[in-house]
């Protein structure tokens, strides 16, 4: 398979050409010193997919620097079955494992499962088929989903839902399940994502969930009859300090906007409810909800500086002081989650426009606050407040507006030498 230009961009979905005589799937068994399991696993997994699955397919075994004698169990497997190829790596390490084996695959869908097969492998096809008919880019197995069905202990149960509330309010990541060893991502994704992970251990796939998530890709999420495996090799203390480090190195990364995730986002396909509506800006219904999400916290911020400032000074030095700092502070937010700026190109100057809307809010509010002084005289903190929440929803629309259509608008087209419009 030709390898993408760097910085090329994907292209819009399309059902695989899943001929027989070609190698739709790649199953990859990623192992470590699994000499008992190896041969009952793969012969169960053959035997499945040559019964169930109806295109060609290829298992292949990567061994991750086993010390018994696993190596030797992978080799004969591979001299005694056609689909089966046995990978030897010197370095340990799930992640890299499979990266390894994936980049070198020539199968257009690519998946793998641990050794122990704790998941129904009744589950294998309905993973792969969104991949194959070219409805989603990845998909997951998932036990925590709706229609699952889980047999495991106690300990295991919690540090899996522990570790998933920690990706969706760490990382909002919006996928269920990000341990389960049940995965699959079509070829073309796995060439432009692959680069960007930087993890070679168990927290491999949760990065490139995360990662597939933030660039817009869809994931489609199977519910699973899985059974705990009371052998499983995994330490589940030191998995869970490396996961947490991948968290925070993965959080950081994403807030910094150090990772070029917009070329990966597919255009739209075929279907007429995705074409651009004549008239109505696209993103608009979710850049309202985002603008909406951070002015609700913004308001509250800056109700809270005003608050904090008002015990110590006037009414005007207040409001001014509270809210430049949350205007700030907005634009920073609208920036990266309303309006999906990353990077830190043109951040100066938009904050430097994010102050000039700023200082409208500011004349509205103070000439708000400036109002209530002449029409009432004295009055209660309470009436200052609820003047400065009205004003505050006037400013607030107009600075919707004004960061759409001027601070982050889009940089306009460049025409071709034709004279149409890229």
């Amino acid at each position: 398979m030709t390898q993408p230009p760097p910085g090329a961009a994907l292209p819009a979905r399309v059902p695989l050409s899943a001929e027989r005589a070609a190698t739709v799937l790649d199953v990859v068994i990623p192992v470590y010193n699994e000499e008992d399991d190896l041969e009952r696993c793969v012969r169960r997994l053959h035997a499945h997919l040559t019964d169930t699955f109806p295109y060609a397919f290829r298992i292949t075994i990567a061994d991750n620097a086993s010390t018994d004698r696993t190596p030797e169990v992978s080799a004969l497997l591979d001299d005694s079955i056609e689909e089966v190829t046995a990978v030897r790596l010197e370095q340990k390490g799930r992640g890299r494992a499979l990266r390894t084996v994936w980049s070198l695959s020539d199968a257009p869908v690519l998946a793998y499962m641990d050794v122990d097969l704790s998941t129904d492998l009744n589950a294998l096809l309905p993973l792969v088929a969104p991949l194959i008919s070219g409805h989603s880019d990845l998909a997951i197995g998932s036990r925590l989903a709706g229609g699952s069905r889980v047999v495991r202990g106690t300990k295991r149960e919690f540090v899996s839902r522990a570790y998933n509330l920690i990706l969706r309010t760490g990382l909002a990541a919006r996928f269920s399940d990000a341990q389960c060893g049940f995965k699959a991502i079509r070829k073309d994704v796995a060439e432009r994502l692959l680069p960007l992970v930087e993890d070679t251990g168990w927290f491999f796939d949760t990065e490139l969930l995360v990662l597939a998530e933030r660039a817009g890709l869809r994931i489609h999420e199977v519910p699973v009859d899985w059974v705990d495996d009371p052998d499983s090799s995994v330490h589940i203390v030191r998995t869970a300090t490396d996961d947490l480090r991948g968290v925070w190195r993965v959080g950081r990364a994403l807030a910094t906007g150090a990772l070029p995730l917009d070329r990966l986002r597919r255009p739209f396909g075929d279907d007429p409810r995705d074409r651009a509506v004549p008239g109505v800006p696209g993103g608009l219904a979710r850049q309202a909800v985002g603008f909406c999400l951070v002015g609700a916290v913004s308001t509250c911020f800056y109700l809270a500086l005003y608050a904090l400032f008002r015990t110590g000074t006037g009414a005007q030095t207040a409001n001014a002081a509270a809210l430049l700092l949350s205007a700030i502070a907005n634009t920073a937010a609208n920036r990266r989650l309303t309006f999906g700026v990353r990077g830190r190109d043109r951040a100066i100057r938009h904050q430097a426009q994010g102050l000039v809307v700023f200082a409208i809010g500011l004349a509205l509010t103070s000439g708000s606050l400036a109002a209530l002084d002449v029409t009432s005289g004295p009055h209660s903190h309470g009436a200052e407040v609820a003047v400065l929440i009205t004003a505050n929803l006037a400013a607030t629309a107009l600075r919707f507006l004004l960061l759409r259509a001027w601070v982050f608008a889009p940089a306009p087209a460049l025409n071709d030498q034709s004279g149409s419009v890229r």
